[in-house]
C-alpha cells in the first residue's frame, strides 16, 4: 500500500514530462506527413538558428556565472559571517520565494524599475544627472535580460550553495591555522578544493535555469532578442514562422543541452556530498 503514494508523482512525470519529451524527441526525426527525415536537425545548422542558440548560451552562462559568484558570496555571510542570527531564516525565505518568480510579472517589475521610464532611470537621472541609456544600457538587450535572470538565478544560488557550506568544518580551519597556513592558504588548498564540485555543479545547474526560461523574456523583450526558447515559440504557435517539427528539433537541442548540464551537476553533486557527510 505504501507504493499508492507515488501514483500522483508517477502520473504527474508521465504527463507532463516523460510523454511529451518523447514526443518531441519522435517529433524531431519526422516531417510533416510523419514520414522518419534527418532535416529537422540539419536545419539546426542554419546561421539565423546557430545565433538564436549562441545568445542563448551566452545569456545563460553570464546570468549562470553572476548568479553563482554573487550568491555565493551572500550565503558564505549568511553561514559563516558571524551575521546575526535571524538574517540566515530571512534570506532563506526571501530566496525560496525570488528563485520561483519570474515570467510577466518580473519582467514587468524590471520595466517598471530600468525600463526608459522606470523608477530607478528616472531617479538617476533626476537626482545625479546620469542618463543610464545615453550611456548605452538598455533593458531590452543581452546584459538586460542577464541582469533580469539574476533576481532568480543569485536566490536559488543562495538555497543550493549554503548546505555546502555548511559542510566546511570548523576543524579544517582550526587545524589549517595550528600549522601555520594563511586564510588564503586555507581557501586555496582546503575550502575550495572542497567546494569546487559544488560550485561547478551549482553554475551548471543555474546555466540550465536560465537556458530553458521563455515567460521573463518574451515578456520582456519579444522578439527583439532572438533566443532558442522564443525562436521555438515562433515555430510552434505559427504566426508568421511555423514548422512545429523544425520546433521539436530547437527543443531536442534544448534537451540535449541541458540533460547534459544536469547530468553533469548530479555528478559533481554526489561528488560534493561525500564531503560533508
Amino acid at each position: 500500500m505504501a507504493w499508492l503514494g507515488l501514483v500522483p508523482f508517477v502520473v504527474f512525470a508521465l504527463l507532463f514530462l516523460i510523454l511529451p519529451t518523447v514526443n518531441l524527441v519522435i517529433g524531431a526525426f519526422q516531417d510533416a506527413a510523419g514520414n522518419p527525415t534527418l532535416a529537422n536537425l540539419a536545419k539546426l545548422f542554419q546561421p539565423s538558428i546557430l545565433a538564436a542558440y549562441w545568445i542563448s548560451i551566452r545569456v545563460s552562462a553570464a546570468s549562470a556565472l553572476l548568479g553563482a559568484l554573487i550568491g555565493f558570496a551572500l550565503a558564505y555571510a549568511v553561514v559563516k559571517g558571524g551575521l546575526p542570527e535571524w538574517i540566515r531564516p530571512t534570506l532563506m525565505t526571501f530566496s525560496g520565494v525570488a528563485s520561483n518568480f519570474a515570467g510577466v510579472p518580473l519582467a514587468f517589475a524590471f520595466l517598471a524599475t530600468l525600463g526608459r521610464l522606470g523608477l530607478l532611470t528616472v531617479l538617476l537621472n533626476d537626482w545625479f544627472g546620469i542618463n543610464l541609456y545615453r550611456l548605452g544600457f538598455n533593458l531590452l538587450s543581452f546584459w538586460g535580460l542577464t541582469i533580469t535572470y539574476l533576481y532568480f538565478q543569485i536566490p536559488l544560488m543562495v538555497l543550493i550553495i549554503a548546505p555546502a557550506i555548511d559542510g566546511l568544518k570548523r576543524e579544517w580551519g582550526e587545524a589549517s591555522l595550528v600549522l601555520g597556513a594563511s586564510r588564503w592558504q586555507y581557501w586555496r588548498m582546503v575550502a575550495l578544493p572542497v567546494l569546487a564540485p559544488s560550485l561547478l555543479g551549482c553554475f551548471l545547474l543555474l546555466f540550465a535555469n536560465a537556458f530553458g526560461a521563455i515567460a521573463t523574456a518574451y515578456a520582456l523583450t519579444g522578439s527583439s532578442l532572438n533566443i532558442v526558447p522564443i525562436l521555438l515559440y515562433a515555430q510552434i504557435r505559427g504566426d508568421v514562422l511555423h514548422d512545429a517539427n523544425l520546433g521539436y528539433a530547437l527543443a531536442f537541442g534544448m534537451i540535449v543541452i541541458t540533460g547534459l548540464s544536469n547530468g553533469i551537476y548530479i555528478w559533481l553533486r554526489s561528488r560534493a556530498e561525500k564531503w560533508q557527510r
